[in-house]
C-alpha cells in the first residue's frame, strides 16, 4: 500500500513539475501577446490569462512531453522555458509594433502626428496609429487568437524541447532578422501614405513655384489633413487585411527565421 501511495506521489510530483515548466514558458509567451498581454490589463488578469492558456497547452503535451531532467536545477530550467516564452511573444508582439510604426509613419507623412496620448499602448502615438493599433487588436482577437496562440505554444515543444537551451548566436540571428522584418512590414503598410504625402509636397513646391504671392501653406495644410483622413478610410481595409494575414503566418511558425 505504502510502495504504491509512494509511487503515485512521484507521478503526481512529476506531472506538478511539467505544469510548473509548462506554466514558465506560457506566462512568457501571454506577458508579450496582443490583446491579453497589454499593460493596460490588471495583472491579476493576466496571470489568470496565463493559468488558463496552460490549462489548455498542458494537456495536449502531457501524454508525449519527456520527463525533466533531474540532473538540472529547477531554476536553471525556468529560466530556460521562460527566456523560450518571450523569444515567441516577442515575434508576435513585432508584428503589434510593425503596426504602430506604420500608423506613426502614416501621420507623420500627413502632417496628422499630433500626439493623441495615450490609448492602446502607454506610450502616447499619433491618433492614426492609435486607430490603427485598436483595430489590429481586436481583428487579431476577433480571428481566433487565443486558439493560434495555443497552438503555437504547443507547437513550440517540437522545436524546442522542454528545458533544451537556445544557443545565443541563433538568438541574435533570429532577432536580428525578426526586427529588419517588422520595421520592412511597417514601412510598407505605410506606403500609400508616404506616396500621397509626397505627391502633396511636390505639388506644392510647384505651386509656389509658380505662384510666390501664394500663401500654400494654408491652402495646402486643410486639404493634406482631409486626404489623409479619406486615405485612412480607403487604404485601413486593406492594411489590416494584409497585416492579419502576416500575424497568422507569424502565428503559425513563431521561430521561423524570416525570409
Amino acid at each position: 500500500m505504502f510502495e504504491g501511495l509512494g509511487a503515485l506521489m512521484d507521478l503526481a510530483q512529476t506531472g506538478l513539475t511539467g505544469f510548473i515548466l509548462v506554466f514558465a514558458r506560457v506566462a512568457g509567451v501571454v506577458a508579450l501577446l496582443p490583446g491579453f498581454g497589454e499593460q493596460l490589463i490588471p495583472a491579476r488578469v493576466r496571470l489568470g490569462v496565463a493559468i488558463a492558456f496552460t490549462m489548455v497547452v498542458w494537456p495536449l503535451l502531457a501524454p508525449g512531453l519527456a520527463s525533466p531532467d533531474p540532473a538540472r536545477p529547477m531554476l536553471l530550467m525556468l529560466m530556460i522555458e521562460s527566456s523560450i516564452g518571450l523569444l515567441l511573444g516577442l515575434a508576435i508582439r513585432l508584428m503589434v509594433l510593425a503596426l504602430q510604426l506604420a500608423g506613426s509613419i502614416a501621420a507623420q507623412s500627413t502632417a496628422l502626428a499630433q500626439m493623441f496620448g495615450a490609448g492602446v499602448t502607454p506610450d502616447p502615438m499619433p491618433a492614426i496609429g492609435n486607430i490603427l493599433m485598436l483595430a489590429g487588436i481586436t481583428l487579431a482577437v476577433a480571428t481566433d487568437l487565443h486558439v493560434k496562440a495555443a497552438l503555437a505554444m504547443a507547437r513550440s515543444y517540437e522545436i524546442l524541447p522542454m528545458g533544451l537551451p537556445v544557443p545565443a548566436a541563433d538568438i541574435a540571428a533570429w532577432g536580428t532578422a525578426r526586427v529588419a522584418q517588422a520595421f520592412a512590414l511597417g514601412f510598407s503598410l505605410a506606403a500609400p501614405f508616404v506616396i500621397a504625402g509626397f505627391a502633396y509636397n511636390l505639388a506644392l513646391g510647384a505651386i509656389n513655384r509658380a505662384m510666390p504671392q501664394l500663401m500654400v501653406a494654408f491652402i495646402g495644410a486643410p486639404a493634406i489633413t482631409a486626404g489623409g483622413l479619406l486615405l485612412l478610410m480607403l487604404a485601413a481595409p486593406v492594411i489590416l487585411h494584409f497585416w492579419g494575414e502576416r500575424l497568422d503566418a507569424t502565428l503559425a511558425d513563431p521561430l521561423a527565421m524570416p525570409r
